[in-house]
């Protein structure tokens, strides 16, 4: 049946996401590995490199889908730009905020904007399972982020206050940025667009945008065999791999959802900042850690078939019909 063949679609589409937020979660302790290396080159070499990469590994269905890329420029643009922006305030707000509070501020406020983002230009209804899902991940992402800045602030004085609260601004703009390509991605997969044209496309011209960064400011990379190592495996795993499969994500499950599945991400920044590097977190950190899992549990549990809602396509590559507002969820 049709309804079965969607469910089973978005639980698969979910499971990418899942998997993407677990490579991204490793980031922010993969940086602690080159502490010389600024964040912007940080940023510029995982989200420039891995851009690139996604590009060359999608070189052919980028040329066939070509024509109708170029018709939605626009789109491809807006989620470039937001592609060269994101990397650059996400390290940077670790760096200033510490790696689970820029983490948790950047992920955790990203369903939000991409509900928002949704609402008013695809006019789509959140359901109550996204809403519930979505109250308690960013209940759990509060929790998480107050419990660490009040352990980093024990001896902070007026300096270490100011940082985290331009980390923590810088956060926002990450969230912001993150929302944006993950719609304009998925409005290019949902428009006819494969996956795979749409996120080389994105993510190629975002990674172009990047190299002049890269290029002012890479030099510590080359500077030790551990700084490349780091910025080698920031760019193959968590952004080539990890976008790789947040491509296959998007084709199946609205950005919205998307964003609010990668809640993973700061669970498990935070724990390997524990387990990793050291860090403490307070018994409040684990309890936002637990909402983040009953929010993903809400999520991806199975659901009987609803039943089509006017104007929405009936699979993920179909272009969805001028109708009626959609309904955001899984």
């Amino acid at each position: 049946m049709r309804g079965a063949g969607r469910a089973r679609s978005a639980g698969t589409g979910a499971l990418c996401v899942l998997a993407a937020s677990v490579l991204w979660g490793t980031t922010g302790t993969a940086a602690t590995f080159a502490p010389d290396v600024g964040p912007l080159a940080i940023g510029a070499v995982a989200m420039g490199l891995g851009g690139l990469l996604q590009a060359l590994a999608a070189a052919r269905p980028t040329a066939r889908d070509a024509s109708r890329l170029r018709a939605r420029r626009g789109t491809v643009l807006l989620g470039a730009a937001s592609v060269a922006v994101y990397p650059l305030a996400f390290y940077s707000s670790m760096r200033l905020a510490g790696v689970a509070v820029g983490t948790v501020v950047s992920i955790g406020t990203a369903p939000l904007a991409s509900a928002l983002i949704e609402r008013v230009v695809d006019r789509r209804r959140l359901t109550r399972r996204w809403m519930l899902a979505a109250l308690l991940g960013l209940s759990g992402t509060v929790l998480l982020c107050v419990a660490e800045a009040a352990h980093a602030s024990g001896g902070a004085g007026r300096r270490s206050v100011a940082a985290m609260l331009l980390g923590v601004g810088l956060g926002l703009v990450a969230a912001a940025t993150y929302a944006l390509y993950s719609w304009a991605a998925h409005r290019l997969i949902t428009g006819g667009i494969p996956s795979r044209a749409a996120m080389g496309a994105v993510f190629g011209i975002g990674g172009l945008l990047l190299v002049p960064v890269l290029l002012a400011t890479g030099a510590p990379l080359v500077a030790s065999w551990s700084n490349a190592a780091v910025g080698v495996y920031m760019a193959l795993v968590p952004m080539f791999a990890g976008y790789v499969l947040f491509g296959w994500g998007l084709a199946h499950v609205p950005a919205s959802t998307a964003t609010t599945l990668s809640l993973l991400e700061p669970a498990v920044a935070a724990v390997l900042a524990v387990l990793v590097v050291g860090e403490r977190l307070p018994v409040a950190g684990w309890s936002g850690i637990a909402l983040v899992v009953m929010c993903l549990a809400v999520l991806t549990a199975p659901t009987g078939a609803r039943p089509l809602v006017r104007g929405e396509p009936a699979h993920p590559g179909d272009a969805p019909a001028p109708a009626r507002a959609r309904t955001t969820g899984v």
